[in-house]
């Protein structure tokens, strides 16, 4: 509860400030984007914790109107997944590369505005698709970041993730899944597994049949199947608003 009462006063701090344009705080890609929606892909600084709490983030600018905020992004194999419950919290990588934003920014910027979210993906001959649903937002950790997510809303690559709703994050050494064992030392990644998942967007990078093990990849099975590691994948939301903000 104290964590929701000081994220709400630091969201209506960062209002208060960007109600003067000298001041302009962006708290996610889209504000960036109303407010210069001329602005490229590429990483910028947004504040969606309040004014003292700049956070790096990469912005898609391009893909289907822009304004979509990365949270998860893969497409080399050059960061881990595969870590502990802290650095999920708090987020790892680099966010000009292999990036996961953090289970408290996600939070904070799922909390600050109603956002829809897109996944897209590429397999390793190039061809791309991508999944769209309606609505994404996720609890405080108190209530163990539980996922709330509305409907699919279309992309060739199917649907993939409805499995995973209302599922609390699980990592290795932070057991929350509903298997009798932690799916997340299974597969290898850290997600909103229930008993285990239909999806392992922080699995291990790498072709398909490079690994000797059973859906540990960063898969997508409604696309290409439980075995078939993606080669590129990203995570990412948008505000639903379509209020001329600035």
């Amino acid at each position: 509860m104290i964590q929701v009462v000081l994220s709400a006063v630091l969201l209506g701090l960062t209002a208060s400030v960007q109600a003067n344009s000298k001041f302009y705080l962006p708290t996610d890609c889209d504000d960036i984007y109303r407010h210069d929606n001329t602005s490229s892909s590429g990483v910028y600084t947004i504040y969606p914790g309040g004014p003292t709490s700049p956070l790096h983030v990469y912005c898609d600018m391009q893909t289907d109107g822009g304004r979509w905020t990365v949270f998860l992004r893969r497409f080399d194999g050059s960061e881990n997944f595969f870590r502990p419950w802290k650095p999920y919290k708090v987020g790892f990588g680099n966010v000009a590369g292999e990036y996961w934003l953090g289970l408290d920014n996600i939070f904070l910027l799922t909390m600050r505005k109603e956002n829809e979210l897109r996944v897209d993906m590429e397999d390793w001959d190039g061809v791309l698709a991508s999944a769209q649903y309606s609505s994404f937002s996720i609890d405080p950790e108190n209530n163990g970041y539980q996922l709330h997510l509305g409907s699919f809303s279309g992309g060739n690559a199917g649907d993939s993730l409805s499995g995973h709703n209302s599922m609390k994050f699980t990592t290795f050494d932070k057991d929350q899944d509903q298997w009798e064992k932690n799916c997340a030392r299974q597969f290898l990644g850290g997600f909103w597994y229930y008993s285990c998942h239909t999806t392992n967007p922080t699995g291990m990078y790498a072709p398909n049949g490079v690994f000797p093990f059973d859906n540990v990849h960063v898969t997508w099975n409604a696309w290409k199947g439980s075995n078939y590691g993606m080669k590129t994948i990203a995570m990412k939301i948008r505000s639903v608003s379509k209020c001329p903000c600035y």
